[in-house]
């Protein structure tokens, strides 16, 4: 049956602007989410869920020193009084709690299958038990003394905590994660011992700066240990503005074995990485071979993480070999800040370490002024009764007169003694053994330490001084409880620098294996297996012929210098193999159609080039600085047509002469220390010409002498230069009897 849908003049219609519908509806679901679902308190560090977990389990009295009671009762009076959600939703989060691997100081105890960090699932909450650990209990400390607000539960039969206590620095210590709807939160754990250190010291000097609370807490500590790799400015920053990260390594171990072997041994993986994950993330790099120098890997665990790393070969350098897994595995994660939480319950926003610990240490101050307010209440009444108790003893026979004759005791004994409602009410019911000698001695006592416990604390409310000594007092008491000696309060995760790798691991992750390079004139390019020797028999395309052929490794990066003044990079292991011509290198990279291949070579970390252009304009560049890290290649030598890059010759360490010749077969030799060593640039002029413009260059060793090679392929070489020295940039002289036709060293 088809629904009717009154018309728009009916008065049962109401008409709603769909855009301020959706934005109220909106605003009205972000915000439940952020302040009842995903951002922590700040005041106590806990998430809804969490606070009303804990507040249930102290109702059903799961004290540490009670015995456990299922996690189904809990979790069934979690959602039927205080959560409206799903009963799994709750027990996972109970569950984190109790995860020694999750959290680092955890609030429930556990006993049962509660997961493990191989990421394997706890048992059904029918099967689990658990109760409070005494970190909960510090958290929960003074919450029947009227120290935080409570309100109503969502069907208005019960009360719950807007906040706990909080005498635990609960945020920071265990950290939170959360997202909320255009934002989030991430707080790495933290040590307590140097968060309270750190406290401490903010008491003493409310203005302290970020960098001298990080010499109290220098970083997170996680529960899983690890090792950080940051560098300490970033950590000072990420501190400062709330937001960062930091890198976290495994912590790892070389054990030597026999005959010279050893192997790998990681004790302490990052945070929040599942070990069963990891070991088959290594195992799969393993199988598709991208991790050459690993030989294999085994997961040796027990209660302790033992994971065993073995190497190809004896000679694999060990720090080479965790570079690389750091690069690809979670052996290296990185654990992100972003210190995004609830002020007073109700703000969000991102805060500093600094603003983070001062309003904890408010929310402090404010649970201690409303408990010692409460205490002076309860010591007030008490008071009131002993009052009225000692003018009961001191008149014992009137009273009793009163009470067994008056038709109205309690009326006659307020005014005949001027008591209080409250102080006749409790003297009517007294029983007959109080009246005894004894019971006047203990009054008189108990009214006389209640009178000076009201005195010292009326006088704690009246100076902030002394509130704030008394807050240093209970947070020294939390820091002894779990300091660092301790075997909880130890701190796991310790800091390090990262080694600086002379090889590049990249190169290491790839097996080394000897190949030979051919490159056609046309700029097909291949490798063959092996160093050949013979290269004669080589095969190319109708047309085309070697332009380069040389020996590399598939671990060496192969330069291509171009007309252009272009550099281009290429990885040997990713040229193509096989028998057939290979592939063009313009599908490589974007290399002009127009532009020659100059030079090709394996690159030598140290190596200098000469650069010269046809109009004999020329400079010296180091090898690093023309790596190109993308297709476009990278533009070095500059050059404008007609004019093009014509030599890209390597420079000897002890070479200190240049010879240059012209197309006008012109000669001339130079010191090579006037050229300048630039990273990009036109180059000075090398050599003059009338007509034409430059041949070849080469750097040579003047007390060598100057050789070349002829066209029968054979080695001249002359000493006796003085003819041909001159200054740069000059038109030399024709070269010496022998010199090739075409105006080449080689």
């Amino acid at each position: 049956m088809s629904q009717l849908i009154p018309p728009s003049d009916s008065p049962e219609a109401e008409s709603i602007d769909l855009k301020e519908a959706l934005e109220e509806r909106y605003l009205a679901y972000a915000l439940s989410t952020i302040m009842h679902r995903a951002l922590p308190d700040v005041r106590d560090g806990l998430k809804p869920v969490h606070r009303r977990l804990l507040h249930a389990m102290r109702l059903l009295k799961l004290d540490p020193k009670s015995g456990f009671k299922k996690c189904a009762r809990v979790v069934g009076d979690v959602i039927g009084k205080y959560h409206p959600h799903g009963d799994q939703a709750v027990y996972d989060a109970m569950v984190r709690l109790a995860q020694d691997f999750a959290v680092r100081y955890p609030l429930v105890e556990g006993q049962g299958n509660f997961g493990n960090i191989d990421g394997d699932n706890a048992a059904a909450y029918r099967y689990t038990e658990a109760r409070l650990t005494d970190v909960a209990m510090a958290l929960l400390d003074g919450i029947d003394q009227d120290t935080v607000d409570f309100r109503e539960t969502y069907n208005g039969e019960d009360d719950e905590p807007v906040v706990l206590p909080g005498a635990f620095p609960n945020l920071l210590a265990n950290g939170s994660s959360g997202i909320a709807v255009g934002m989030a939160t991430s707080i790495p754990p933290h040590n307590a011992a140097e968060l309270c250190d750190a406290a401490l010291h903010l008491i003493k000097f409310p203005n302290a700066g970020i960098e001298k609370l990080l010499q109290f807490i220098p970083g997170p500590d996680f529960p899983t240990g690890g090792i950080i790799v940051e560098d300490k400015a970033s950590i000072i920053k990420a501190y400062q503005t709330g937001k960062g990260g930091f890198k976290v390594r495994a912590k790892w171990q070389k054990e030597d074995l026999p005959r010279g072997m050893w192997r790998i041994i990681v004790t302490e993986i990052p945070y929040q990485v599942q070990k069963g994950k990891l070991v088959e993330r290594i195992a799969e790099l393993l199988i598709a071979k991208k991790i050459p120098l690993l030989g294999d890997v085994r997961d040796e665990s027990a209660e302790d993480i033992r994971l065993v790393l073995e190497p190809k070969t004896k000679a694999t350098d060990p720090q080479i070999l965790m570079e690389a897994l750091f690069k690809l595995t979670d052996l290296e994660s990185r654990a992100s800040l972003n210190m995004n939480v609830l002020s007073g319950g109700k703000v969000p926003n991102v805060l500093s370490l600094r603003d983070v610990l001062r309003q904890w240490l408010d929310h402090r101050l404010e649970v201690l002024v409303r408990r010692t307010s409460y205490r002076l209440q309860k010591i007030a009444a008490r008071l009131e009764l002993l009052s009225g108790f000692l003018i009961a003893f001191l008149n014992i026979d009137e009273v009793i007169r009163i009470i067994r004759f008056e038709d109205d005791p309690k009326k006659q004994l307020m005014s005949r003694f001027g008591l209080t409602d409250i102080q006749a009410e409790a003297i009517l019911n007294m029983r007959l053994r109080s009246l005894r000698k004894l019971e006047e001695i203990e009054i008189r006592k108990e009214h006389d330490e209640l009178t000076k416990e009201q005195g010292e604390l009326q006088a704690l409310l009246d100076s902030e001084d002394m509130q704030w000594s008394a807050i240093a007092t209970e947070i020294r008491q939390i820091r002894d409880k779990w300091s660092k000696k301790t075997e909880l309060g130890a701190r796991r995760t310790w800091f390090a620098t990262a080694p600086e790798i002379d090889i590049d691991v990249e190169t290491a992750m790839v097996e080394k294996e000897p190949v030979t390079v051919v490159c056609s004139t046309k700029g097909w390019i291949r490798t063959l297996k092996g160093h050949l020797e013979d290269t004669s028999s080589l095969q190319f395309k109708d047309g085309d012929s070697a332009r380069h052929i040389f020996h590399a490794q598939t671990t060496d990066k192969l330069m291509l210098f171009t007309s252009s003044g272009k550099f281009f990079t290429f990885d040997t292991n990713a040229l193509p193999g096989g028998r057939g011509h290979g592939e063009p290198l313009r599908m490589m990279a974007d290399i002009d159609p127009a532009d020659d291949y100059i030079s090709m070579f394996v690159h030598q970390p140290g190596t200098r080039r000469l650069l010269a252009s046809t109009e004999g304009n020329g400079f010296i560049v180091k090898e690093e600085d023309c790596i190109a890290n993308t297709r476009k290649g990278k533009q070095v030598m500059n050059v404008k047509l007609p004019a093009e890059a014509l030599c890209c010759v390597p420079v000897p360490e002890n070479a200190d002469m240049l010879a240059v010749i012209g197309e006008n077969r012109k000669l001339l030799i130079f010191p090579l220390d006037t050229l300048p060593e630039m990273t990009r640039g036109k180059g000075i002029r090398l050599q003059k010409y009338k007509d034409g413009g430059l041949s070849d260059v080469k750097p040579f060793v003047l007390a060598d002498g100057l050789t070349w090679l002829d066209s029968a392929s054979r080695n001249w070489t002359v000493t006796e230069l003085d003819n041909w020295i001159g200054n740069r940039a000059g038109a030399g002289c024709m070269p010496p009897k022998g010199f090739p036709r075409n105006n080449r060293f080689a």
